[in-house]
This record gives structure tokens, sequence and C-alpha cells, in this order.
């Protein structure tokens, strides 16, 4: 009996200890957990049996285990306030389950209309589609990246924009400005150009084609382009020969699972399959580094020219492997979101054929016979492809989760959003599929209805401070001037 009791109240410490003292790893708690039973039963004393063993882990463990579900569906919990499913608040593990198949957007669209705009989806964190909190979130003065990027900070290799955050993240950000500018943008515009004929030359060669395949060879191509000065030529062999699409949907996934669970981050690594997969995406990169240094005269000046810096503009060179990680960062980012959007607008365009025919219309009235299909500047005329894709970016956002989550700092004692107290340490996402088919900001909001864009729109309800359909980064530039080109060029 002491041994139970001692074992039931070892429990209760531990959980108000790593309450108190929330760990960053696993692999001191794990050990700790694991060897605190058999401990205590030693300081006990009396026989050293499996059996009392056993009962050692068993009501350790459950009392531990109980007292963080009682606490975390309490009244007493921080976030108690706000409604979600009693198994999210107990385990961000169903969050992570459902975000595995890649469906955890659609989920999210069914928690809001469930339990409304605000729902608590993890133990510690609420996803949010209040377009007034939203905008407080993410633009300037809003909160921090969150847990979710952590993984990214402690890697091996240099951090990414993507994970870095305070003065670090403005220093990079100040780099990845400069590439995409407008007068940047200017630079690549042949480029896209060039790849997007010749993505539409290869799909003349065909009688019947898989678009979605094709738009990620084409986006593939291009971005390796941007970052790397070329390297990889699929549009031209009609197929992923270096697997670079499969090694992306492999890191992605590993950190998808770290970004759920980033105090998970350094026990994944001890996997071998894990760090394989990690080892091998950084060395891909690292390769495509060492190709593109090695090319002696590039007569553009390509986001790796911003990157590594060549113009001289910073007080100190970036090195290989800083250039390399950003680089492969542009690929994975914008190649998945161009193929993603050119993938959704091309089948909302042919499943709507009065709206198909429209844009054909549209673009025989400003691009004529002798003029190039692939020209910018005939594309600013182009209003209703331009709504065309507002459209499908506000159904189908590239990123419709919005990756991962901002967070309200530590030891601040919580922010106010929108006129809701958000506790300190709390992880917030902003998911914009559910919050561009909100009813209260777009009318008919699962209709594709490209009129909704147009100046002279008559819909009721068109709140465009909800439409946020990449996430507020720089290289949300790039998919939007790529869009144009290339279904001009197809539909031509």
């Amino acid at each position: 009996m002491p041994l139970i009791w001692a074992a039931a109240i070892l429990g209760l410490i531990n959980h108000l200890f790593f309450h108190r003292y929330e760990p960053s790893s696993a692999n001191i708690p794990l050990l700790l957990l694991a060897s605190e039973p058999v401990v205590l039963l030693m300081l006990i004393g009396g026989p050293f049996s499996s059996a009392r063993l056993c009962w050692s882990y068993f009501v350790f463990l459950g009392s531990l285990s109980l007292s963080i579900i009682a606490y975390r569906l309490s009244p007493f919990h921080p976030l108690a306030q706000y409604p979600g499913p009693a198994i999210s608040k107990v385990t961000k593990l169903w969050s992570l389950w459902k975000a595995l198949p890649g469906y955890k957007y659609l989920y999210l669209k069914t928690l809001h209309d469930t339990y409304g705009p605000y729902v608590r989806t993890g133990p510690n964190e609420i996803s949010v589609i209040d377009a007034v909190a939203v905008g407080q979130i993410l633009h300037k003065g809003g909160l921090d990246k969150g847990r979710y990027y952590e993984a990214g900070r402690h890697s091996s290799t240099p951090p990414s924009i993507v994970s870095l955050v305070g003065e670090a993240h403005m220093a990079k950000r100040r780099v990845w400005n400069r590439a995409m500018t407008s007068a940047g943008i200017r630079e690549y515009e042949p480029l896209i150009a060039k790849r997007a004929n010749q993505l539409v030359s290869r799909l003349r060669e065909h009688e019947t084609v898989d678009l979605v395949c094709w738009f990620d060879l084409f986006a593939l191509d291009l971005m390796g382009d941007l970052a790397f000065g070329g390297g990889f030529e699929m549009l031209r062999d009609g197929r992923d020969v270096d697997r670079v699409g499969e090694r992306i949907g492999a890191f992605m996934m590993a950190a998808d699972i770290s970004g759920h669970l980033p105090w998970i981050v350094n026990t994944l690594h001890l996997f071998p399959q894990v760090g394989r997969i990690i080892q091998e995406f950084n060395d891909f990169g690292q390769g495509l580094a060492i190709q593109r240094m090695e090319k002696t005269a590039v007569d553009r000046k390509d986001l790796w020219y911003h990157l590594a810096d060549e113009a001289g503009l910073e007080k100190e060179k970036p090195t290989l492997e800083t250039v390399a990680a950003d680089g492969i960062i542009a690929i994975v980012a914008a190649s998945d979101t161009t193929a993603s959007a050119l993938s959704s607008l091309v089948w909302f365009l042919l499943s709507n054929p009065e709206y198909y025919r429209r844009v054909q219309q549209e673009l025989d009235s400003v691009i004529t016979d002798v003029d190039d299909p692939f020209d910018a500047n005939k594309h600013q005329e182009l209003q209703f492809l331009s709504a065309c894709i507002n459209e499908t970016l506000r159904l189908h956002p590239p990123v419709p989760s919005n990756g991962g989550t901002r967070q309200v700092p530590l030891n601040q004692c919580g922010r106010n959003i929108a006129g809701r107290f958000i506790p300190e340490g709390t992880s917030v996402y902003t998911p914009p599929y559910s919050l561009h088919r909100n009813p209260e900001y777009f009318s008919y909001p699962d209709q594709f209805l490209p009129d909704r864009w147009l100046p002279d729109s008559k819909f009721e309800r068109h709140d465009t401070s909800a439409f946020i359909p990449f996430s507020p980064w720089v290289l949300q530039t790039v998919p939007a001037r790529i869009f144009r080109p290339t279904v001009c060029g197809r539909i031509q």
C-alpha cells in the first residue's frame, strides 16, 4: 500500500513540475519517467519483484495521465473558455493523426462549422477564423512564429527564413525583400515565360495529359532555375528523374510531425529512418548549391544572386550552407504552392465552361496574334483571369491550414486579440481554407464565382481582409506571377 500511494503522489508531483517547467526536448523527461518508478521501489524497500515493479509503473503513469487529463478538461485550464472536441483538449496526437493524411484543413473546417470562429484544437492551441483577429495575429505587431517552427531552429543546418524569429528573421527578410521587389521579379519574368512556353509545348505533344503531374514538373523546374540556376530539367525528361518531389514529400512529412510535437524533435533524430530523410534532403540542397557555385557565368540576377548577396550589400557574406538552406526552402514552398494553385485553377475553368469561354474571349481581345502570350505587361489587362485566379485561391488556398502556428509570447501575461484574451504560450492557427469559406465574409462561400472580384461586383458580402491565400511572407509573390503566363500560354 505505501508503494501505491507513493507512486500516485509521485505522478502528481511530476505533472506539477513539468507544468511549471515545460520541457523543450523529450529525451530527459522520458528518461526520468522511465527511471522514477524503479528508484521509488528501491527507496521504499521490500522485495524487488516484477509484480511490484509493474504496480509502481502502472500507478505512477496512471496518476500522471489522469492528472493531466483532468486539468486539461477542467474549467481551471487557461483555454477552458474556448470550445472544441474533448480529445483535442487532452492531446495533440489527435491533431497530428488528422494532419498526416493531408486533410487537416477539412478537419479544421468541420470544427469551425461546429464550434464557431474560435476553436480549441490542442491542449495549448486554438484555431481562429475571425478576420479582425487574423489581421492582428499575422501582420506587423502581431504574434511571432510558434513552437511549430522550433525544429528548424535546432536543426544541424542553418535556419531558414521560415523558422527564424526576431532580429535574425528581420535581417534575413531584408535579403528576401530585395529578391521579391517589382524590379527583382521583372528579372525572373523571362525565365518564367521560358518555362511556361516549354510546358505548353510539352502538353501539345500529348492528346491526354495528367495536368497535376506536369504542373509539378513545371513548378520544380522553374524554382530550381530561380534558386540554383537550373539543374532539374524535368519538363524535358517528362518525369522526376532525381526524385525531388519524393524527397520533398518525405522531408515535409518529418517536418510536420516535428512541428506538431516540437518536444520530440531530438528523439526523432535517434531513429535511423528519420535521420536519413533529413540528411538526404540536406545533402541534396548542398549538392545543388555547389553546382550553382561552379557556374561561372550566369546572365541574369536570379534568386541565388540575392540570397548569396552577390551584390555585396550585406556586412557579412552568407555561408554556402545558409544559401543552400534558403534555396531549398524556396523550392519547397513556392513549387508546391504554384503547382497546387495551377492545378486548381485549370480544374475550375474546365469544370465551368462558361468561365473558360470568358477567359478565352478576354485573352483574344487583349493578346492578339502578333502579341506574345507570355508578355507580363499584357497580363495586367486581364481582369477576368485575375478574378478567376483570386477565386481559385479563395476556394483552394495552396496552404489550406496555413502550415505552422503563431504563439502568444511567454512572460507577457497573454494578449488581447480582437477583444478576446489569449493566454501566454498559446499556439494559434489561422487556417485560410476555413476563413475563406466563412459565410460572414463571402456570399455563397463554397461556390466558384469569380465575378465577386470584379470592380462592379454586386455581392452582398465580399470582405477582402478575410482573404489570405498565402502565408504573409515574401515568396507569396512568386506563384502569383507564374499563374498568368502559364494559363495564357495554355489557353491560347
